[in-house]
């Protein structure tokens, strides 16, 4: 995969899903742009950029989440798996005796 296909594809439409979502809870709010990203503590232009296109920085998008009170999903991002069966931890464990990754592309 290359990065035009990373740039153009799921992860922009999971990054406007998000603005959408922050959209909606700051209008539940009925909070402006500006007063929304003051109590936030994120610039104002860089918060209706976030709003129009998806992109911020993560610590921006945290300073976002303390405002509307959903910082718990960032506590469950990349945790360790639980997994199902030993066959699935078998197989987990056989990837990690690598120390390097491969070369590829």
């Amino acid at each position: 995969m290359d990065i035009s296909t990373i740039i153009d594809g799921t992860p922009d439409i999971i990054l406007r899903k998000i603005a959408e979502r922050v959209k909606e809870r700051r209008l539940e709010r009925n909070l402006t742009q500006k007063a929304f990203a003051r109590r936030a503590g994120v610039g104002y232009d860089a918060y209706r950029r976030f709003e129009n296109t998806g992109d911020i920085t993560l610590r921006n998008l945290v300073l976002c989440a303390v405002i509307l009170n959903e910082t718990e999903d960032f506590a469950e991002l990349f945790v360790k798996k639980n997994y199902q069966s030993i066959d699935e931890l078998l197989k987990i464990k056989e990837v990690k005796k690598r120390k390097r990754g491969s070369k590829n592309g």
